[in-house]
Order: structure tokens, then C-alpha cells, then sequence
């Protein structure tokens, strides 16, 4: 989320989470463009998820503070370390992971214990925002002891297939450029239908 009035659109949708990107190389980041008077007020029950990559303990917390986050998704090679003095700081976090038909879900172990959940998203060259969707089968190589979230590539053509994750240990999906009218905008038309239909599976 980028720009206030949208914020307002989908906040009217309430969302269980709202993402706001704080990394300077993303079309998304809302560094030096978004200020934290610039948000509305939202539903308590609507979390707000400050997306970080390779960041330092103290920027992190600092942006947590300023922009009232509630949860850190964590999308580089932070180590376990970090994601256990977040949540010592109050904070909960998500730990992403870009997954392709090889990847290794032994190195998720040292995160067990100190992540709220894992977010599992297409592996690309770049960082996330690919817009593609990777093999979910590969999900039945996890444990499922920890709870995922699914990203990469979701929209309302691939809904359907999310009933095939029944049984694993989904807690929420993950949607952005699909759902978009610009980087940072989004549709709020497109995101009613989203929200009817994960409500009817």
C-alpha cells in the first residue's frame, strides 16, 4: 500500500493484514512517500505488516514505531537471530522463503521457533513481486508445523487451486501485483471478489 486514499479503499474492505514496503529498490517503497500521518485510521483486527529486506534491528524497529507496525515480514537473508529479537520487541514476524521445484525445506528449521509464520513465494531473480506462481505441489515436501502464508502470483484465475492445499497447513494467502492498477494501488473491485471468495472456501 502507497497512497492514502487507496489505503482507505481496501482498509473499507477489512483485511486481515495491509503491507507497506520499506525497501528503497522497490516500485512499492514508501520511504520518503508515505508518511505515518498520512494513514487513516483502521479496524483494530487489521494488521499492519511492515516488509523489510536485510534491514538492521534498529531501522526495523524504528519504522515499526513510527508507523504503528504489528507484524515484520522479513524478505532477505535475516537470520534467526533477528526474527527472535523482533519478537522479543513485541512484534510478530514472517519469514519469507522463495521457493522453486528443488528447494529445501531443512532450512527453514532454525526459524522454527522464533517466526510466527513462514511466507512461501516464487523464487525469481529479483525480490519478490514476480507476479508468478511456483509449483505448489512442492508444498507437500513441508512438515506443515508451522504455519504458511502462500504468495507469488495469486489472482482470481488460480483460486480454484488453493482448494488442492486443503489438509496443509495454509493460514492465509499473500496477493499484490495481480491485484494492482499502478505499483502501490490497489484494486479495490478486484479485492471484493478475492475476499467473497476465500470467505466461501
Amino acid at each position: 500500500m502507497l497512497y492514502p486514499e487507496n489505503i482507505q479503499q481496501i482498509a473499507a474492505l477489512n483485511p486481515d493484514y495491509l503491507g507497506f514496503i520499506f525497501f528503497e529498490k522497490s516500485k512499492r517503497n514508501v520511504i520518503g512517500k508515505l508518511k505515518p500521518t498520512h494513514l487513516p485510521l483502521l479496524n483494530p483486527k487489521t494488521k499492519r505488516v511492515g516488509v523489510f529486506v536485510n534491514e538492521s534491528f534498529d531501522f526495523i524497529l524504528s519504522q515499526s514505531r513510527d508507523f504503528n507496525l504489528d507484524t515484520i515480514q522479513l524478505h532477505g537473508e535475516e537470520s534467526p537471530i533477528l526474527c527472535q529479537q523482533l519478537k522479543r520487541n513485541g512484534l510478530k514476524v514472517f519469514k519469507v522463503f522463495s521457493v522453486d521445484d528443488h528447494f529445501d525445506f531443512s532450512v527453514l528449521n532454525p526459524y522454527k521457533s522464533v517466526v510466527d509464520y513462514f511466507l512461501f513465494d516464487t523464487k525469481g531473480k529479483a525480490r519478490g513481486g514476480t507476479g508468478k506462481q511456483f509449483n505448489w505441489s512442492v508444498l507437500k515436501k513441508y512438515d506443515q508445523e508451522i504455519p504458511f502464508i502462500l504468495s507469488g502470483g495469486i489472482s482470481l484465475n488460480n483460486m480454484d487451486s488453493i482448494k488442492d492445499l486443503e489438509g496443509m497447513n495454509l493460514y492465509a494467502v499473500d496477493v499484490n501485483s495481480q491485484f494492482e492498477i499502478e505499483p502501490g494501488r490497489k484494486d479495490p473491485v478486484q479485492l471484493a471478489m478475492l475476499k467473497e471468495f476465500l470467505n466461501l472456501v
